[in-house]
């Protein structure tokens, strides 16, 4: 068996999106399945889909590509660059926009491929990531846009707490809302979709607080941990080890926890720091930065300790585990969602469906 590996448990995944799916419900919220943590593995994608998601979404056109198989809608959810828009227009079914020139591009794509794309125009309300922010501007925009052929405007999106960490309220989320309500009636349409953001939006349908109007949440994290993203929450009745790596050890030796000698710049342009803490059990696995970031991964031994690492190494700390590792045998970690995305995304862990 091949290691690094990181294994996926369909079953749980299954259970998870069945779960929120129903919580969205309730609130008749629609779930778009975000695939861009497992890039788009087009197997993972099918649990998604069988578990009723109404919609696949990822922020890499190449993922997109990967499950042109697909019936149910597809969503870029990163913004279009101008130079992809014929792939935008074949690929993706829909996609979020907030800039005009590049709608525009769109739209001669669409008409040379004689296809309707749909776009969801994007709104910032306070994060400071994508989207228009001036409300005027916005009904500017919309009016260019209902002038373009080939392009048909689905409806209005938002995104919070991915940059600027701004929570959805019911404030803010009620502002989108108002301003879906405002072009519909200055321009005589009907807006199908009110995005209201990501798996942050989660802790107001727990709260059961109704988010005026929104009818679809983009989700990620939640799916595959469990989590909304707001304040960190356990959603009730979900697992959070859907993904969880496994690495081999290849070196174990008793050694000092502080260098010995001059202390310079780490392998990434660091100066390190330790703590003496005499001789210890050290044991080196075979996986490094060039696949993971340290920091998002759970050790399942409570016993061992993660010291730190280069690319192609992690070093952990033994010593006060209850189980005598020897070299050759394996350590499981749970994953954060970062980790689980640079596990997914690196060509050197092989990935197992179980």
């Amino acid at each position: 068996m091949y290691y690094p590996k990181i294994q996926i448990d369909l079953k749980k995944l299954d259970h998870n999106v069945k779960t929120i799916i129903d919580l969205c419900k309730k609130k008749d919220i629609e779930v778009a399945g975000v695939t861009k943590v497992f890039c788009g593995h087009p197997e993972v994608a099918q649990a998604y889909v069988d578990s009723g998601v109404s919609y696949l979404a990822d922020s890499r056109i190449e993922n997109l590509v990967k499950l042109k198989q697909f019936k149910i809608p597809k969503i870029l959810l990163r913004l279009p660059m101008i130079s992809e828009v014929e792939k935008v227009v074949e690929y993706a079914d829909i996609s979020l926009n907030s800039e005009l020139n590049t709608i525009k591009e769109l739209s001669k794509a669409a008409m040379e491929k004689d296809v309707n794309h749909k776009i969801l125009l994007m709104v910032d309300l306070g994060d400071l990531r994508e989207g228009y922010f001036d409300e005027d501007e916005i009904y500017r925009v919309t009016e260019e846009i209902l002038k373009l052929e080939g392009i048909k405007l689905l409806g209005i999106g938002t995104n919070l707490t991915c940059y600027g960490g701004v929570i959805p309220s019911k404030l803010n989320l009620g502002r989108l809302t108002e301003i879906g309500k405002k072009i519909e009636n200055r321009f005589n349409i009907n807006l199908k979709i009110i995005s209201g953001g990501n798996s942050s939006s989660l802790h107001l349908l727990l709260n059961d607080i109704q988010i005026p109007e929104v009818n679809m949440l983009r989700l990620g994290e939640s799916l595959v941990l469990g989590l909304e993203t707001a304040y960190g929450n356990r959603i009730e009745n979900t697992y959070d080890d859907v993904f969880q790596l496994t690495v081999e050890i290849i070196e174990i030796k008793e050694k000092p926890s502080l260098p010995i000698g001059e202390i310079g710049r780490d392998a990434f342009g660091k100066i390190p720091s330790f703590e003496d803490k005499g001789i210890r059990k050290r044991m080196i696995a075979a996986i490094g930065k060039q696949d993971v970031d340290f920091d998002t991964l759970i050790p399942q031994d409570s016993g061992v300790t993660i010291l730190g690492g280069s690319s192609d190494h992690l070093i952990l700390d033994g010593t006060d585990s209850e189980i005598d590792y020897k070299v050759g045998d394996k350590i499981r970690f749970n994953l954060s969602y970062g980790g689980i995305l640079r596990t997914m995304t690196s060509e050197y862990v092989k990935k197992e469906l179980i």
